[in-house]
């Protein structure tokens, strides 16, 4: 059966049948509303994309194969060992020298094992939660249910729904009170690394207007440490990282970032501005430049569609 929404070539699909009605499949007249609108249900599953986390990579495909390939792959191993082979495909455009050092730091032989060990950690953590909710709840797999929060961005190109994740619990205390976000209590426990990308994450995801959204220059960091759940989030990471636990264990640390793994395996340099968490400046930081903010839930991510927003409000791009 394929996924209810998906990619087939450059295209994103869905596949869906005629809404029910009273229990069973309603008649086309029964489901046009009008002459642009209908209730359909899916066929197949949806694939949910959490937000504001980003998960160590069990697979991807790896350049000359289209599928995906397991991390555990012995491919990888010899790919990520020296991804700037002159025999693998080109940059296009290039990676800047600056970005090149950096990276060749975090590569190497065992880069891969890594990145699949904490790819393995973080997917067995989800696992834990979702079965301690089960158990909190009472209720079987077939019963439980899953509660959505989307954001500015509902779906990506993918066709998977971007969200942050919950488990369904209709009374707000009983029976205790609801915990946080599978994405929130990933990133507690530094199973995962922090991807913060405006303006899908507090408090810019909860202002209607883009426009009002744009960070006024000068106040990131303090509406970053203003902001309740994004300052107890940042913090978390902090406080795992000196306690070395993690994607940050004192022995086995993650090397390489999922994207940063991600755009080596496609050849393209990261194209998203950044903005610094914890400084109150106006410097939009060039993408290839975003390692020179150091720890990762400072850097608060820009689409390049809405730079020229943050330019008119008075932000400066980085040369």
């Amino acid at each position: 059966m394929p996924k209810a929404i998906e990619q087939i070539s450059d295209l994103t699909v869905g596949h869906v049948r005629l809404g029910y009605r009273g229990g069973v499949s309603g008649s086309v007249r029964h489901q046009a509303h009008d002459g642009d609108k209908i209730m359909v249900r899916a066929i197949g599953d949806f694939g949910v994309r959490f937000l504001g986390v980003d998960a160590a990579e069990m697979s991807y495909p790896i350049p000359g194969a289209k599928k995906y390939v397991q991390l555990s792959d012995s491919r990888w191993e010899a790919f990520l060992s020296n991804p700037f082979d002159d025999k693998l495909p080109a940059f296009d455009p290039p990676l800047s020298p600056g970005l090149r050092k950096y990276l060749r730091a975090r590569v190497g032989p065992g880069t891969a094992a890594n990145h699949f060990r904490h790819a393995v950690a973080a997917e067995e953590a989800l696992e834990r939660e979702v079965a301690r909710d089960l158990k909190v709840l009472g209720q079987p797999e077939e019963q439980f249910q899953f509660f959505l929060v989307f954001s500015y961005e509902v779906m990506d190109r993918y066709g998977r729904f971007l969200c942050f994740v919950n488990r369904n619990q209709f009374h707000p205390t009983v029976p205790e009170p609801r915990p946080a976000s599978y994405n929130e209590r990933l990133l507690q426990e530094a199973k995962v690394s922090p991807f913060f990308l405006w303006p899908n994450i507090n408090p810019f995801r909860k202002i209607g207007s883009l426009v009002k959204a744009v960070i006024p220059p000068g106040k990131a960091n303090d509406i970053a440490e203003g902001d309740e759940t994004l300052s107890a989030i940042r913090q978390s990471l902090r406080n795992a990282r000196e306690k070395k636990i993690g994607i940050f264990d004192g022995t086995d640390p993650l090397r390489l970032l999922p994207f940063e793994l991600r755009y080596l395996a496609r050849r393209y340099p990261p194209d998203r501005w950044v903005i610094d968490l914890g400084k109150n400046n106006n410097v939009l930081i060039a993408p290839q430049k975003y390692y020179t903010v150091p720890n990762m839930e400072d850097r608060l991510y820009l689409p390049e569609e809405f730079v020229p927003l943050f330019m008119k409000a008075g932000w400066k791009r980085q040369d």
